[in-house]
């Protein structure tokens, strides 16, 4: 999973698993291999995650655009 997540990206998508879907996710270990195989696809990344666990913790996210 790190080597294609990287190392910050597993850590904040294992923190938001534990934060918000552990309850729901009957095996953690297939929902972490099938989020990795579409990270290796080009079909998932961090940031909506992130989003939506902030969201769901009641902060507002704000977008800044790049310079």
């Amino acid at each position: 999973m790190r080597s294609v997540f990287g190392q910050e990206n597993t850590a904040i998508v294992i923190a938001c698993i534990i934060l918000e879907r552990a309850q729901a996710i009957n095996s953690v270990g297939g929902y972490l291999h099938v989020l990795t195989e579409k990270a290796r696809a080009g079909e998932f990344t961090v940031g909506p995650m992130l989003i939506a666990a902030l969201k769901a913790n009641g902060v507002r996210p704000q977008l800044v655009a790049a310079t």
